[in-house]
């Protein structure tokens, strides 16, 4: 059976690559791209595939109304993602969301949503496979290695800081240490921010740079050693085999799923 997706943000930058995907995937299907700036244009000429007799539409809404489908990828803005989970849900489509800075808060809306319509979705902060077991295995340390800091890199164009996969990745900490404020009782911050964010009595440090795409090292000290735990997106095709793997997963649930460490077996 044939999966019938909608992306949300097809021109963006991780929307191309989620439409070469589909367009890949003999059981996956495109209905219809989501983009304001390039409605009424065929999706595969926007992203540089070719004419595939696609359209693109102006926003999620006209997409839910207008074209019957299974999924909704989207890899947009944190401003409007909610807006948009929302709406795929109440009308029975599933979401499997990439977007990067939705707040607790509204995870745990979305998750009562999908419980209520028993509509399966799927919010995953990375979905390179990498990257989740670079979460898990951080997650397994912290257990024996409590003195930890993340510091995570991305490109200058991203929105939200910390990223998505470091506040992944610090509540997976959290929970296999008791909270132990690091560093000298009497420290100063020079500079404001020096330090990065606090979160639990660790460290968080966001750095944004051109040429860069996303990298995250979680580092583990103890008496006379270092633990690194390192993962580098250096394409954006490293989230694909994730994204395919989410959409199919939430074809078999009812409910909302955070993370895709629980759809994969570690």
């Amino acid at each position: 059976m044939s999966i019938r997706i909608i992306v949300a943000g097809a021109s963006g930058k991780m929307g191309q690559e989620v439409v070469k995907l589909i367009e890949k995937t003999d059981h996956f299907t495109l209905v219809c791209g989501v983009s304001r700036t390039n409605k009424n244009k065929d999706v595969g000429e926007v992203v540089g595939v070719g004419k595939i007799d696609v359209p693109m539409v102006a926003s999620v809404k006209e997409a839910l109304q207008r074209y019957q489908a299974d999924v909704l990828i989207d890899f947009t803005t944190p401003e409007v993602v909610k807006d948009h989970a929302r709406l795929a849900i109440e009308a029975g489509v599933r979401p499997v969301i990439g977007t990067s800075g939705l707040s607790e808060e509204a995870v745990q809306d979305l998750a009562e949503l999908a419980k209520a319509k028993k509509v399966g979705a799927i919010v995953a902060p990375n979905f390179a496979i990498g990257a989740v077991l670079m979460m898990a295995f951080a997650t397994k340390a912290a257990k024996y290695l409590p003195h930890v800091e993340i510091i995570e890199s991305h490109h200058d164009q991203k929105l939200d800081a910390p990223s998505g996969t470091a506040i992944k990745t610090a509540e997976g900490i959290q929970q296999e240490r008791v909270e132990l404020k690091q560093g000298h009782p009497k420290e100063e911050e020079l500079i404001e921010g020096a330090r990065g964010a606090y979160y639990h009595g660790f460290r968080i440090h966001s750095v944004r740079l051109p040429g860069l795409v996303a990298h995250q090292e979680v580092l583990f000290g103890g008496e006379g050693q270092l633990l690194t735990i390192r993962h580098d997106s250096f394409d954006r095709k490293s989230f694909m085999p994730g994204v395919k793997l989410a959409v199919e997963k939430v074809m078999e649930f009812d409910t909302l799923i955070y993370g895709l460490e629980h759809v994969i077996e570690i």
